[in-house]
């Protein structure tokens, strides 16, 4: 086995990971479950391996693989901090929870080798981009892609597009996918086209790509002018997030008000529960200010530990929604 050592220079490289949905595409490198992101490397996907200080790229049949790391804009560019776990002769595997990618909805990373040397996936590989340094493309030296917003037949955002039946490729891009061209693929249906995507809570904006011409949703009435003085048509993916007061079993009445509905202290009434009260209602991503209302008295939650004081000088209790 060939023994490789090598005096580490520090050099930018980001290389796309993979996600599977069931459907033609497939992306290489990760896949993401639920809540939980699983990355993969499998040794025989690649042939090719960059030095990272002289940025040389070898082919190696005989690799001595002491250890792989996931190394990207995500853990920036750390070359051992997320070691991967060998799961058998060929495969190495690391899960992440999705939060620890902050809010971001796609990044590049690569697979590092021995903390040296980066592999190198094939150009044939859906989500490959070139490697980037100082701004300018690297020859020879590709990246994969990750995504947090990905096609899932479950998932919580469905795109339909009504008629188009002639068109050859309908491809669905936005801000979610960093407007995309390619990645995207509609569904061809009786109807149309349609495409069901997870998508984090927030307000994403939106076009369809029907054989090349770009074109707005025109079953959507929300919609935005864009740089182009055309339409981006917009959706907004709400979470239903459920929020409790524990306790105050002999009240006769508690609402809930927040930002979210403009502090109405009639609209949410909650619901008495056998610990207390609840109420549930779907939000937009980002921060929200609440508090409950128990027999007209403004409290804030007592379970949650998370408060932040308003412009008026008020403590109101906080909730993310991610």
């Amino acid at each position: 086995m060939k023994q490789i050592k090598l005096h580490i220079g520090y050099l930018v490289f980001a290389f796309i990971g993979f996600y599977s949905y069931g459907q033609n595409n497939t992306f290489k490198g990760y896949e993401i479950k639920g809540d939980t992101v699983v990355f993969a490397f499998d040794v025989r996907d690649y042939s090719k391996f960059t030095q990272e200080y002289t940025g040389q790229i070898h082919d190696f049949e005989d690799f001595d693989i002491e250890n792989v790391v996931v190394s990207g804009e995500f853990n920036l560019w750390s070359r051992d901090h997320w070691q991967m776990k060998k799961i058998d002769e060929f495969n190495y595997e690391l899960r992440k929870h999705i939060e620890d990618f902050k809010d971001e909805f796609s990044w590049e990373f690569k697979f590092v080798i021995n903390n040296a040397y980066w592999a190198e996936p094939s150009k044939k590989d859906s989500n490959v981009s070139k490697a980037l340094k100082n701004g300018r493309k690297l020859r020879g030296v590709y990246n994969l892609k990750m995504y947090t917003a990905y096609p899932d037949k479950n998932g919580n955002a469905s795109f339909k597009l009504k008629g188009y039946k002639d068109a050859k490729k309908v491809i669905l891009a936005g801000s979610f996918n960093k407007w995309d061209e390619s990645l995207f693929k509609m569904n061809k249906t009786e109807t149309g086209w349609e495409l069901t995507l997870q998508l984090k809570p927030d307000i994403y904006q939106y076009r369809f790509i029907v054989d090349g011409h770009w074109m707005e949703d025109p079953n959507n009435p929300h919609k935005i002018e864009n740089e182009f003085h055309e339409y981006n048509s917009v959706i907004d993916i709400k979470k239903y997030t459920a929020f409790k007061l524990k306790g105050y079993t002999k009240a006769k009445k508690v609402t809930l008000a927040g930002s979210f509905n403009n502090w109405n202290k009639h609209d949410l009434v909650m619901r008495k529960m056998d610990y207390g009260w609840k109420y549930v209602v779907p939000l937009s991503g980002g921060k929200h200010h609440y508090k409950f209302i128990v027999d007209g008295i403004w409290v804030v939650d007592p379970n949650n530990s998370v408060k932040e004081y308003d412009g008026n000088g008020h403590v109101n209790s906080v909730c993310m929604v991610k």
